[in-house]
Formats: C-alpha cells, sequence, structure tokens
C-alpha cells in the first residue's frame, strides 16, 4: 500500500494531457505508459537486491555510500531529498490547488497559499506520529485502488466512448521523433514515482529481505495495470486531439463518459488521490535527511527523533521549507515536474551503477534477493535513463539547468559536514584519551 499510494496520486489525473500533447497519437500513449512500468521495474529488480542487502533507512545514500564513498552517497541523498521528494511533494501540492479551482476560484496568488497550506497540514499529520501517517496512507490507497476500477469497469461497459478513438494502435506511430517519445517519458516517469518508497524505510519494515523486494514488484505490478487500463479508458473517452493540453484529464473523460456531475465526482476523488500521496511522499522522504544525519553529513539535528511522536520531527520540517521554496521558484506544475523528473533519472542510474560496482567489490556479501536479468536488464536500463536525461536536457533545460545547480551546490556542503564530523570525532577521541581507561570504555 506505501507503493500504491506513493505511485498513484495526481499525476494519473493531469499529465495524461500533457503525454497525448507530445505523442499525439493512441498506441504511442499507450506505449509510453507500458515503457514507463517497464523501466520502472528493470529499476525495480536493482533496488530489490540493494535493499535486501542493505535494509537501512536512507535507500539510495546508503548504497552509493557502500558502493563508493561518502561523498557519492551524499550527493545522491542530497539530490533525492532536496529534488525529488521536495519537487515531488511541491508538484503534489501545486496539482492540489490546481483541482481547488473545481469548487473555489483561485488566482495565482491563491493557488500558492493553498499548496503551502496542504503542504503543511499533511507534514503536521506525519509530523505527530507514524502510524496515523500509515493510517491515511492504507485508507487513501484502498479507497483510490477501488475508485480507479470502478472507473475502468464502468467506463467502457456504461459511457459514452467510441472505439474508434483508440485507433489506430500501430499503424503511423513510426512517424513520431524519438525524442518526442523520450520527452513523453518525463511525465509517465513522473507519474511511476514513488516505487522505490519501501527501500527509504526499510529499517521501520519486519522482515525487510524478504518484504522489500516482494512490495517493490507488487506494488509495481498493480500500478502499472491500473495505468494502462486507465488511460486506454481515457482515450476511450475523448479522442486524442481532445486529450491534446486538457490539464485535468481524468475529470474531463468522466465527464465525456458520464456527464457533468461525474466530472465533479472525479475532480473530488483527485484531490482525496493527492492527500494520499503527498502523505506518502512527506512519510518516506525525511527519512533520507535522518540517515544523512546520523552520519554527521547533514544539518546538526535533523538525526533527533521526537521524544513522545518518535518522528524525524526537524527533517520533516527542513523538508517542509524546501518545499515551499520549490513553490516560489517554480510556481507552475509542468516546471516542477520536469525538475523533478531529470533528477529522478539521474538518482536512478547513480544506484544501479552502485549494484554493479557492489558485485564487484563485495562478491561475497549476503544477498537474499539476486536481480533477475543482471547484468543485461540493468544495462539497459542504464542506457534508457542516459537517453530520457539526454532528451530532457535539449527540450527542457531550464528545468534541468536548476536541479544540476541545486545538486552541485551539495559539494561544498559535503566539505564543510565532512570536516565538522572530523573535528567532532578528533576531539571525542582526545576527551577518551584524557579520561583513560575505564568502566565507560567498556
Amino acid at each position: 500500500m506505501l507503493v500504491v499510494s506513493s505511485v498513484i496520486g495526481s499525476g494519473i489525473f493531469l499529465t495524461p494531457g500533457r503525454v497525448a500533447d507530445l505523442l499525439p497519437h493512441p498506441g504511442a500513449i499507450l506505449a509510453a505508459w507500458l515503457a514507463g512500468g517497464l523501466l520502472s521495474a528493470a529499476g525495480a529488480l536493482a533496488n530489490a537486491e540493494l535493499g535486501a542487502m542493505y535494509p537501512h533507512a536512507g535507500g539510495d545514500y546508503v548504497y552509493l555510500r557502500e558502493a563508493y564513498h561518502p561523498a557519492a552517497g551524499f550527493m545522491v541523498g542530497w539530490l533525492t531529498f532536496f529534488v525529488i521528494y521536495a519537487g515531488s511533494i511541491a508538484t503534489l501540492a501545486a496539482g492540489f490547488a490546481e483541482g481547488l479551482v473545481h469548487f473555489v476560484r483561485l488566482g495565482a496568488t491563491g493557488k500558492m497559499l493553498a499548496a503551502v497550506a496542504v503542504t503543511a497540514v499533511m507534514s503536521a499529520v506525519n509530523y505527530i506520529g507514524v502510524r496515523a501517517g500509515v493510517r491515511l496512507n492504507n485508507v487513501t490507497a484502498y479507497c483510490k485502488m477501488a475508485a480507479l476500477c470502478a472507473f475502468v469497469i464502468a467506463g467502457p461497459a456504461l459511457g459514452r466512448g467510441r472505439i474508434e478513438n483508440l485507433r489506430p494502435l500501430l499503424a503511423g506511430g513510426s512517424a513520431l521523433h524519438p525524442a518526442a517519445f523520450g520527452l513523453a517519458l518525463s511525465p509517465v516517469l513522473f507519474t511511476y514515482l514513488g516505487w522505490n518508497a519501501p527501500v527509504y524505510v526499510a529499517s521501520e519494515i519486519r522482515c525487510p529481505s524478504r518484504t522489500v523486494p516482494r512490495s517493490l514488484f507488487f506494488g509495481l505490478g498493480v500500478c502499472t495495470l491500473v495505468y494502462g487500463l486507465v488511460n486506454a479508458v481515457y482515450v476511450y473517452a475523448m479522442p486524442v486531439a481532445t486529450l491534446r493540453g486538457t490539464v485535468n484529464v481524468g475529470e474531463a473523460a468522466a465527464g465525456a463518459l458520464f456527464g457533468p456531475v461525474a466530472g465533479s465526482v472525479v475532480a473530488t476523488f483527485v484531490l482525496v488521490s493527492i492527500l494520499g500521496t503527498l502523505d506518502a511522499m512527506i512519510l518516506v522522504g525525511p527519512r533520507i535527511a535522518y540517515a544523512m544525519a546520523l552520519d554527521g553529513l547533514f544539518f546538526a539535528g535533523a538525526e533527533r527523533v521526537h521524544e513522545s511522536y518518535r518522528t524525524p520531527h526537524r527533517a520533516i520540517v527542513v523538508q517542509g521549507i524546501a518545499v515551499v521554496g520549490l513553490l516560489a521558484v517554480l510556481r507552475t506544475f509542468p516546471s516542477v515536474l520536469d525538475y523533478t523528473t531529470f533528477a529522478i533519472v539521474l538518482a536512478t542510474i547513480a544506484d544501479t551503477s552502485a549494484l554493479y560496482r557492489l558485485r564487484w567489490i563485495r562478491p561475497r556479501l549476503e544477498r537474499p534477493y539476486r536481480a533477475w536479468g543482471y547484468p543485461v536488464v540493468p544495462a539497459l536500463y542504464l542506457l534508457a535513463n542516459a537517453a530520457i536525461a539526454a532528451a530532457m536536457l535539449r527540450g527542457r533545460a531550464r528545468e534541468c539547468a536548476i536541479g544540476l545547480a541545486v545538486a552541485a551546490a551539495g559539494f561544498p556542503l559535503y566539505w564543510f559536514f565532512a570536516r565538522g564530523r572530523q573535528r567532532r570525532a578528533v576531539r571525542e577521541t582526545g576527551n577518551r584519551t584524557l579520561a583513560g581507561p575505564g568502566s565507560s570504555d567498556l
């Protein structure tokens, strides 16, 4: 349910119109969503092995630290916390504000305030306890699965769609430019973001060596199936020409199939779905900062756990501040989306490379799960992500440049944190030497 809640949020309602704009072909649209699922599954193979080997909080921060150097772990952890998770939360909050427009008239300032408010509320839910966040996560996950299944069944059975909208599935697809397919994978991969959520909270999962791989594959399989079916119903409901550029495709498709009342129902469901995904993202993200702070490679105090609530409360606050800053800098939904997706591609390339590195330098380390298809499948995953990164650099240069700038800001900070850790280690060694051997050393 953590995977389902993390993956299925606003994206399935708000990004299909953008995908259709980049790939105005029914077959190409469905192929892009299938490709996103397969790429995510290839990444899940690597993460399942790494997560079972290192069932600790922090995810790819831990893998890069163990495979290469603490500096490599810090850089990917910095990128994941401040770009991927903070950017995803900002995107979801912006999507929530867009969804409110159906019910309340909001200008640019009103949308900004609504996005900040929902971020603050959901952060507060996770601040006061893990159980509160998990309960909300599970309830919203079951609700969104039930609603989407009902939509997939009722749409073709009772709706006013046209099967002709799904044609042609194959003819004419080759005329599309490959770069357009690469750019279309940006919103698709963003919509799949969250499939690796269990690896970041592995230290809080029972029997992680077994549960982490199963949760990755089963959760991602469910999400891929749902995404494929829902997008097929979207195209059945509206021709591609109408889909192109539509902001809330879920609402528009429901209105086309069942009338305006259904559109309002779906608009309400979109808001509930976004809240569930916001909850999951805000639950997972602070564990990255917490793991880095435990190693002395983050702002002091982020490793502290609240005495009463038992949550990394300071890391939650830092994440909330970062989200508000992103909302102020990258105001539009597509802008934040591309900023986040580019970082996702870079981070997944890094942690997949860690799989190869650890197989080489630590071949005898216990591996409760071994990645299927190694070394071919992970290599294909690396090449595919490199191609997507190149397409995004060419087509979304501004957003990619901001993401790279945030990543580059981590270099001097790593030096600062590492120096501080060294000074603390020297002081502690000196204090032990002055005190002499005693019961405290035992």
